[in-house]
């Protein structure tokens, strides 16, 4: 299992790891679904996939708002979003060009074909920049909530935030990322 639900006072935590930055973040989403209901009652067939893009400053910028349009969309649509698949791509806007992530989609389930992620490639870049912009295309089945018993989770948090290269190397694309997030239910 790519992510853990983690005990956290009056809030619920995911942690999560993975191969690349784009299936952590991935993962992450999947542990919002889980944390919104028991993943044994997702039923299988229900649903249709749908579309979302956001764009943000930073990778946990990018984290964040990819999260909170995920509850928001669950909100308006009455979906859970689950299956979530994610693209990542961080644009230089000082120089003029682009670092793509010319993956194919990431997803944290364990039958996704292996993809080389170059998103990676950049490293730890655009951390610092000012006019470095991440973006993010991204892709979830949504499960009608009228087919689950799904408990509301009222918003992602900063708190405790943590998205971080842990092995590997950056230059390679070979990097493991590790992310931390707590929602407010």
């Amino acid at each position: 299992m790519p992510f853990e639900l983690r005990e956290h006072t009056a809030d619920i935590a995911v942690e999560a790891r993975g191969e690349s930055l784009e299936r952590t973040v991935a993962a992450v989403a999947d542990g919002l679904a889980a944390a919104s209901c028991d993943e044994d009652e997702i039923p299988a067939d229900a649903g249709e996939r749908f579309d979302l893009s956001v764009v943000a400053e930073s990778r946990e910028a990018l984290l964040f708002e990819y999260l909170d349009e995920l509850i928001y969309l669950r909100d308006v649509r009455l979906e859970l979003p689950v299956e979530n698949r994610v693209r990542i791509q961080l644009e230089h806007s000082d120089a003029g060009d682009a670092a793509n992530a010319d993956a194919a989609d990431a997803t944290s389930t364990p039958d996704t074909d292996d993809a080389t992620d170059a998103a990676d490639a950049v490293g730890t870049a655009g951390t610092d920049e000012t006019d470095d912009r991440w973006s993010l295309e991204g892709s979830a089945r949504g499960v009608p909530l009228t087919e689950i018993d799904a408990r509301e989770i009222k918003a992602v948090t900063y708190s405790e935030m943590r998205l971080e290269a842990v092995d590997g190397d950056p230059d390679s694309g070979t990097t493991a990322w590790e992310a931390y997030v707590v929602f407010d239910v």
